[in-house]
């Protein structure tokens, strides 16, 4: 289930065809995006929603980690023009490996607060 889940999401692996990606998701497939309120439901309208979406990021892994039929990936977004947000995908698998619920949160970085200057060690640096 790690390498599907790394080919969906392109993350330095080969991406999958939108045929072959489609059929990794359950009939059923739900996804989630609790910070913007929507819902998908159905591996149909997902495909439908991907087929209009202006321009796909490009997807940098930090790290995936899971086991059984939950797995999590973290990683950052990049929408071009300097555009980066963090991501973090939680997918459920059924028992075939196919995707049955897929929920996403979007954070955009921001400075840390002065106070916590001497408290704590900056990523990236």
């Amino acid at each position: 289930m790690r390498e599907a889940f790394l080919c969906l999401i392109g993350g330095g692996h080969d991406s999958l065809s939108p045929e072959a990606e489609y059929e990794l998701r359950h009939p059923d497939y739900v996804m989630e995006m609790p910070q913007s309120g929507e819902r998908i439901r159905g591996r149909d309208a997902m495909r439908s929603m991907q087929e209009q979406f202006p321009a796909p990021p490009d997807v940098t892994v930090r790290r995936v980690t899971g086991a059984g039929t939950v797995w999590v990936l973290e990683g950052v977004n990049d929408y071009g023009g300097g555009e980066l947000w963090s991501v973090v995908v939680i997918l459920e698998f059924d028992g075939e490996g196919r995707i049955l619920r897929d929920t996403r949160y979007y954070a955009k970085p921001f400075d840390p607060p002065d106070w916590r200057a001497g408290l704590v060690e900056r990523m990236g640096e």
